[in-house]
């Protein structure tokens, strides 16, 4: 007796349903009537001709109003980021050659120096009278020397006297020259020019030879070394334009150019050295600092829809194109979200008409009338980190 209510109640559900399927989807009755339900329901149904399926298509009101946007085409950007060291164009350590107390130092922290300016002094009072000494020597043996040489067209002096009076005036010259040369090694230059760093040593400090004095940067340029993927080697050339991003300035976007590239790639990392050079006329970047470098290739051209477009199915993603003013299902492929766009790849053409708004009306050919078209996409490049 409950198997017999169970069944009764279940076709009366059924019922049910079909009923409301039929009222509610008109679309069904051709099916049904195949089926031979229709029969058993005794309801009977005649097929609409061509003119009442059109105007079913195109609803009580007429044809569905859409709001439709254009295909526009993109190229798919790659980039490849990396973080690189900044260091100085050319940056010295300067040392002294001699051994001595500093007696002046014309330097401070931060200052511009020129190439061939005296930074610091040491004492040379013994330098200065060895050079006297050197000059007086060798006035005496010109002396000399000129006088053999008039004593000899005499025949008074012997070819041995002369020789010796010659040796002595050259042996002079050079001890003048050695005295000079001390006397220099007494005054430390700058070798390039550049800003000056915090010293090491003060006026009175006794200096070794070879011992660090200061440090000197040409930091007018910045070269920053970073490596890139083994995948890209035949994409990069000198010259080609990277953007920078310093770490510590956030808000600073610059541009430097390629300006050596290494030969040999790493076999642990599969990366290449490569080096941009950096403009710091105002002089805002320090050595040391770590830059955020990006270097972008062109890629492939791809295909840009409004976000609003995309529809999903069991069969996966789809537009609706407006050809020859009838809806046309377009399966999509998506490649990459943006937030003002999504790239795709599909059979549609760039400039084509793509439904945005009223999309939940729409069948396979069904008539549509564009209400309005909304702006255009962002031209923003979107861009794919490898």
């Amino acid at each position: 007796m409950a198997v017999f209510r169970q069944l009764i109640l279940g076709l009366a559900v059924l019922a049910a349903v079909t009923f409301v399927w039929i009222k509610y989807v008109p679309e069904s009755l051709p099916l049904l009537e195949r089926a031979g339900v229709l029969d058993v329901l005794g309801i009977e149904y005649a097929p609409p001709q061509q003119g009442e399926a059109s105007q079913r298509r195109r609803g009580p009101s007429g044809p569905t109003q859409v709001i439709v946007s254009r295909v526009e085409a993109r190229v798919q950007a790659d980039e490849v980021t990396a973080i690189g060291d900044g260091r100085a164009l050319r940056s010295v350590s300067v040392r002294s050659e001699a051994v001595g107390k500093i007696t002046d130092m014309d330097l401070v922290a931060g200052d511009v120096v020129d190439a061939g300016q005296v930074i610091v002094r040491l004492d040379e009072e013994a330098e200065t009278i060895a050079l006297e000494r050197a000059r007086l020597t060798l006035d005496d043996a010109k002396s000399d020397a000129q006088r053999i040489k008039t004593l000899r067209q005499t025949g008074a002096v012997t070819e041995v006297r002369a020789r010796e009076a010659d040796l002595a005036l050259r042996t002079a010259e050079l001890n003048l020259r050695q005295a000079e040369f001390d006397l220099s090694q007494r005054r430390i230059i700058a070798p390039i020019a550049g800003r000056v760093g915090i010293p090491d040593v003060e006026v009175g400090d006794r200096i070794a030879a070879q011992q660090a004095l200061v440090s000197i940067t040409d930091r007018s340029q910045i070269l920053i070394d970073f490596r890139v993927p083994e995948r890209v080697i035949s994409d990069i050339s000198i010259g080609m334009p990277v953007s920078v991003m310093p770490l510590g300035l956030r808000d600073l976007n610059l541009e430097g150019r390629l300006s050596a590239i290494d030969t040999v790639v790493d076999r642990a990392s599969r990366t290449l050295r490569v080096q941009a050079r950096l403009d710091n006329s105002d002089d805002l970047l320090r050595v040391g600092m770590a830059f955020r470098v990006s270097l972008t290739f062109p890629g492939d051209p791809v295909l840009a829809v409004d976000p609003l477009s995309l529809q999903w199915s069991s069969d996966g993603s789809f537009v609706w194109a407006v050809r020859d003013g009838m809806a046309t299902r377009v399966n999509v492929r998506i490649v990459q979200r943006n937030a003002s766009e999504v790239l795709v790849e599909a059979d549609l053409a760039p400039g084509e008409t793509i439904v945005t708004e009223g999309v939940q009306a729409l069948r396979p050919g069904s008539e549509v009338s564009i209400r309005e078209e909304s702006s255009g996409l962002s031209v923003a490049l979107p861009t794919k980190n490898l």
